[in-house]
């Protein structure tokens, strides 16, 4: 069970993976030593599960978002998802979910083009539905 000082230091985190334990603590009224040995608790117990980065997919060269409705073909899924497998460099998560469709994928593509061949190869195994992000708000 998380008290409110986990959850506030949760928040600081979100906002600022890089911020540094002295700062952080004394955002939560802790002392920096107090607050790593309270990350280092949620890391262990698997709350934060990981650090990550936030990109600009413009200046990365994908400029193009996708979400990927599937729906399988088959009961077999395998084939689709060894397909996904290989396609990472695009395949930013797949999600199986329920509701309409059996995944739902978000995805990045350098082209239209581009996405225009990934769709080409991934119909080979499912339909799908095809949104394409105009921006984010």
């Amino acid at each position: 069970m998380l008290d409110h000082t986990d959850k506030r230091i949760l928040e600081e985190l979100v906002a600022d993976g890089r911020i540094s334990m002295k700062k952080l603590g004394e955002k939560v009224h802790l002392t920096g030593q107090a607050t790593a040995n309270r990350v280092m608790k949620l890391e262990e117990e698997g709350v934060i599960e990981g650090y990550t980065v936030c990109l600009d997919h413009q200046k990365t060269g994908y400029p193009v978002h996708a979400f990927i409705t599937i729906f399988t073909k088959s009961f077999d899924h395998q084939p689709f998802l060894s397909f996904v497998e290989t396609k990472s460099l695009y395949v930013v998560h797949n999600y199986k979910i329920s509701g309409e469709g059996c995944y739902l994928m978000d995805c990045r593509f350098p082209s239209n083009e581009e996405l225009d061949r990934f769709l080409s190869e991934i119909n080979r195994y499912v339909n799908y539905k095809l949104s394409i992000v105009i921006s984010k708000s």
